[in-house]
């Protein structure tokens, strides 16, 4: 079963998870790697990944 775009999460949830990936962005220009990034956001490294290649 697929969920609704944004996943199920509260418009603030989204929010926060937009933030997130914001800074994972300036990361990835500054060269940093994914596992670093991971680490300092607290996210999987799956995500940043993910991220990276979107």
């Amino acid at each position: 079963m697929r969920y609704p775009q944004g996943g199920g999460l509260t418009a603030e949830r989204q929010a926060f998870r937009e933030r997130v990936r914001m800074e994972a962005v300036a990361m990835f220009a500054a060269g940093r790697g994914s596992t670093e990034i991971a680490k300092e956001l607290r996210v999987s490294v799956r995500s940043v990944q993910r991220w990276r290649h979107a």
